[in-house]
């Protein structure tokens, strides 16, 4: 089978931060008879769901659980644009699967570029005691509404590697229903999907497919859609060298969502070529995005350590993305790699401090 397909960004939302009165009017204005409103948010903010196809085969999605996760809202944007262009694509494969999209499931994190939501309650860890009404609105539309499968779709941190040294741009994993991490007929449902979007993504995007963790997480969403019948599977968008911005994710990550929906139009519940899953590399921790090599601090005694950078998202005035340094680790961290590193020897570190401090802004110099 032949997936592949011309991409197009869509020119309306050139950046990772969604405004989201921007994404509201934009589908108001532009999809309105394929759009309907599910449910507010906790400050009240719309939740909406685009439905296209009238195929046998049912899809749920929903993207910015988490608000400062975007790449997913994007994609699914630029499929919409790619689909304008192509409608040839559009109409094969929604004769096939029903896609209900629910966009920016929270609007309140999104709006402020956080995790959590309003009341800083994590979505994602709520499927049990549904303290937040954005999981109550999940959790309605996804079981109520006989759906086959349920895409769960993510970012995940700069700091994840499929071999130690090519980053994770894409993860995707098949949750587990129990804590044995049973292999159960439901999950070689997922891991066939994954497999055959697997396949077809490693031709474009080689040494950076990995598999996330399927350690059990009891109140988590896919863990707990997986039990309850659903298929669940989720996508991490990470990040791809010099990329910060996460601009050929956002592009590898649109491959993957349309060749996921390919998957499960040709699949229909099927597991076939399922094994292929174990074939994906474990995502492995082993990336800071910097670290500065054999620092010799300004102490009464020899201090030589390394210093490993995070930088942390920090939304501005104008609404734009800021990446800020921030020391998360000192010490000896040979066994780490750095997407940048600085060797310091016979340089000197500059700072009102005499040493940095961890989850601190790296605001020291050197030279």
């Amino acid at each position: 089978m032949n997936f592949s397909f011309p991409y197009f960004k869509n020119v309306n939302f050139p950046k990772r931060y969604i405004f989201p009165e921007k994404l509201f009017s934009y589908l108001q204005s532009n999809y309105s008879d394929y759009i309907k409103e599910i449910g507010r948010s906790s400050f009240g903010k719309p939740i909406y769901m685009m439905s296209l196809g009238n195929g046998k085969t049912r899809v749920a999605a929903w993207s910015q659980m988490h608000g400062n996760e975007s790449t997913a809202t994007l994609a699914m944007l630029d499929l919409l644009s790619i689909w304008e262009k192509h409608p040839e694509l559009k109409e094969k494969l929604f004769d096939s699967i029903q896609l209900d999209f629910i966009f920016m499931l929270n609007p309140d994190g999104s709006e402020v570029w956080t995790r959590r939501n309003a009341f800083d309650i994590d979505i994602n860890r709520d499927y049990l005691r549904m303290s937040s009404v954005e999981m109550k609105i999940l959790k309605s539309v996804v079981l109520e509404g006989n759906y086959d499968y349920a895409l769960n779709l993510h970012d995940q941190r700069t700091i994840f590697t499929t071999d130690g040294k090519h980053p994770a741009t894409l993860s995707f994993l098949a949750p587990s229903e129990n804590v044995e991490r049973t292999v159960t007929e439901n999950r070689k449902k997922s891991m066939a999907v994954i497999a055959a979007i697997y396949l077809q993504m490693k031709q474009i995007l080689p040494n950076r497919i990995a598999k996330y963790t399927d350690e059990f997480y009891p109140t988590s969403s896919g863990d707990n859609f997986m039990k309850a019948g659903v298929t669940p599977i989720l996508f991490e968008g990470g990040f791809y060298e010099n990329d910060l911005n996460r601009e050929k994710t956002r592009e590898f990550y649109t491959h993957a969502l349309y060749f996921a929906l390919k998957a499960i139009s040709v699949l229909k519940g099927d597991t076939y070529s399922y094994e292929t899953y174990f074939d994906i590399p474990q995502n492995r921790e082993t990336h800071f995005d910097l670290i500065y090599r054999n620092v010799r601090l300004n102490t009464e005694f020899e201090c030589i350590l390394d210093i490993g950078v995070q930088y942390r998202e920090i939304l501005d005035d104008n609404r734009d993305l800021t990446y800020q340094p921030y020391v998360v680790e000192v010490g000896d961290l040979n066994h780490k790699k750095g997407w940048t590193e600085i060797d310091c020897t016979d340089k000197k570190f500059i700072s009102v401090k005499r040493f940095p401090k961890l989850d601190a802004l790296a605001d020291f110099k050197i030279e």
